[in-house]
Parts: C-alpha cells; structure tokens; sequence
C-alpha cells in the first residue's frame, strides 16, 4: 500500500469556467512529464468545481498512475464536441428557451427544467469516460486520501464541498460554506458543472445545486479544510489584457446580453483573489512568536502555494475560433456580445486543443517551481 505522510499534504486545487477547463489538462501533462514515468497521483487531497471537477474525478478515479490519467484527460478533450456537453438541435434549443422564458416571464414554477440547453449529452460522457467505483478503490489503496467536489445549492445559498476520503475527517461550516461527507457519484458532478441557466439544476438530497464556481469566494478553502500543507492551484482566467472595445454607440441590452453580464460576473474566478490572500496570512504567520503561531487552538499554520494560471486572455482566443461555434449557438453567442460566454461553451477541440498547448507551456515556464513544490515529504 502506498503510505504518504501524515503532516506534509499535497492538495491540487482545480478552478472552474467550462471549456476553459482545458488549460488544466495541459498544465497536468507537463507535471507529469517533469515527474517520473511511473509515478502514481502525487497529491493527497484533490478539489475542484465546475469543469474542473470533471478533471479532479477523473484524476482519482486514474490515480494509480498519474500518466494514465492525464492521458485519458488529454484523449477526452482532445476529441471533444460542443454535441457531445449539450444538444444542439434548433428544436430542442428554441423548446427550453421558450420554457425559460415563459418561467421567466410568468415568474411561477414550472415541471420542466428552466434552462437553455439539455446537457444530457453530457452525462452520457460522463458515464462512459468515468468509473466513480475506482474512486474509493484509489482511496483504500492509499494513492488519494481526499477528493471534494464543489456545488452551489440554490436554496441555502451556500457553496457546499462533498467529499469522500478519509474517516477522521469532519464536516466543517464557514461563511456561505460547507463541506459534507458522501459517496461521490455522477449527480454530484452533474451539479458541479451546471451552468446558471445554461444547464439543469440537479437535486441532491433535499435541495437543487448548479455550478460550483458560483459563490464559491474561497476556492482553496476546501483543501485548507482537508489539512493540505502544500496547494497547487490551476486557474482559467488571467491578468492577460483583453482586445480593446471598439468605441461604438450605446444601445439598451437584450436580454441575451443582460444573461452574459450575469454569468460574467458569476464567472469571475476567484482564485487569484483568494491566493493572495492566504499568502498574505502566511506573512503574518512567520511574523508571530514560534508560541502563538504554534497554538494548536489558534489553527495556523503557513501552507505552500504554487498557482499556474493562463499568461494569454482565453476570452480572445475563443474569439478567434467562433466559427467553430455549432450554428444553433451563434446568434445566441452574437447577441450577448461576450467572448467571456463563447470561451465557457466553446467545447471544440481546435479551441480545447490551443488551451492545453497553453497550459503545458505555461507550466513548463515554472519548472524549476514545479518540481521544488514536488519535493519529498
């Protein structure tokens, strides 16, 4: 059984933004090309939300070798197609956009699901390129001890992080915050990466999720929680500039438009913020007296961080491969006005395939950090 130590401990923390999730992959292979061949899953704890989620399962479920299960993230993207996430017949995308609208509209609940696409597509993805089994197999071989997916629940307002791992971990509460002990299944992936409105609420017990991104303020919160020492954060959005607006003539939004400023501002990863912060916190740390940062009471402790985020603005490349876009999304995608929207649903691989090459490189140009960060417990 593979044994890892009990107080240095390895987290992997995976942000979300649909398509955009891609750049994880490329950031995972270049980690796995600096590691050994056969190293098996290097981090103790995985978290992720939204798309990045689906890479963190996926990593578990795989974690006997970390190659393997970067191969098989690589294989899935690579080969993707928006009508493999979503259904892109004109019929069924004017049905549930008739059905929002009128649930919008007539403010009242409705039986049908109020969103735009049907993602069951999706799930049959899901179902083929994931065994959740393996998960707990890769937990009692000891190669993962932790793995949390995040979820917004829409009535309790809260960002709630089930996990599956080990059995002397609690649940814990913080601000619009929780993490709950559970069997992942595909459900909980389902509700991690339901997009506002674009995709289907999913219950889990007594309550609708959607996307884990949403109101998820401190996405590292979860692998501090599940005792990691050393975080690795990949991120989807950067401080890369933006193409410039053309100055043109204000006009009153559409309604598409009005639903894209929403989802931007929902989509705006945290990350970085929250990376900031906690470095902050590590200052003060190592300025306190060995006595009080020692308290056992007091909860503090400096934890490593290394964060590998996009040096391009992935807004703009999604720009650039708009006409890959199926057709029943582009007007959709036109009227909204926001390359922020294309770059989340744009699940093509000639897009999926530029982000990966982008993370690899990326990650590649921290080398030297990476494998200082992967130093021996």
């Amino acid at each position: 059984m593979k044994k890892h130590a009990e107080k240095d401990k390895r987290a992997l923390v995976l942000s979300g933004g649909g398509a955009r999730a891609s750049y994880q992959v490329g950031v995972l292979r270049a980690i796995a090309s600096l590691l050994p061949k056969e190293s098996t899953n290097p981090f103790q704890i995985i978290t992720g939300a939204s798309a990045g989620a689906l890479n963190a399962v996926s990593l578990a479920a795989q974690a006997q070798r970390l190659r393997t299960g970067v191969r098989t993230l690589e294989y899935t993207w690579k080969n993707i197609t928006s009508a493999q996430i979503y259904r892109l017949d004109s019929g069924g995308l004017i049905s549930s956009a008739s059905n929002w609208v009128f649930s919008f509209l007539a403010n009242r609940r409705r039986d049908t699901p109020t969103s735009l696409l049907n993602n069951e597509p999706l799930e049959q993805l899901l179902h083929k390129v994931i065994n959740f089994d393996r998960i707990q197999r890769s937990l009692d071989a000891g190669y993962l001890e932790t793995l949390a997916v995040t979820a917004s629940g829409y009535t309790s307002g809260e960002s709630v992080s089930f996990y599956q791992g080990r059995a002397d971990i609690r649940d814990w509460r913080g601000p619009h915050r929780i993490g709950v002990r559970t069997s992942l299944t595909l459900q909980h992936l389902l509700a991690s990466t339901a997009i506002p409105t674009l995709f289907p609420a999913v219950r889990i017990d007594r309550e609708f999720f959607g996307d884990g991104a949403i109101r998820q303020l401190s996405p590292l919160s979860p692998a501090i929680h599940l005792g990691a020492t050393r975080i690795l954060a990949v991120g989807v959005s950067s401080n890369a500039p933006n193409n410039p607006a053309k100055a043109i003539a204000p006009a009153r939004p559409s309604l598409t438009q009005i639903l894209a400023h929403i989802l931007n501002s929902a989509f705006v990863d945290t990350l970085a913020s929250d990376l900031e912060a906690l470095r902050r916190t590590n200052t003060l740390v190592n300025l306190l007296p060995p006595e009080v940062a020692l308290d056992p009471s007091l909860h503090l402790r400096p934890i490593e961080l290394l964060d590998v985020s996009p040096s391009q603005n992935l807004n703009n490349i999604a720009s650039e491969h708009f006409d890959d876009l199926p057709r029943a999304l582009k007007l959709f995608v036109r009227d909204s006005g926001s390359s922020a929207i294309l770059s989340l649903l744009l699940f093509e691989k000639a897009y999926c395939q530029r982000l990966m090459d982008l993370g690899y490189q990326d990650a590649l140009a921290k080398e030297a950090q990476i494998l200082e960060f992967f130093r021996p417990c």
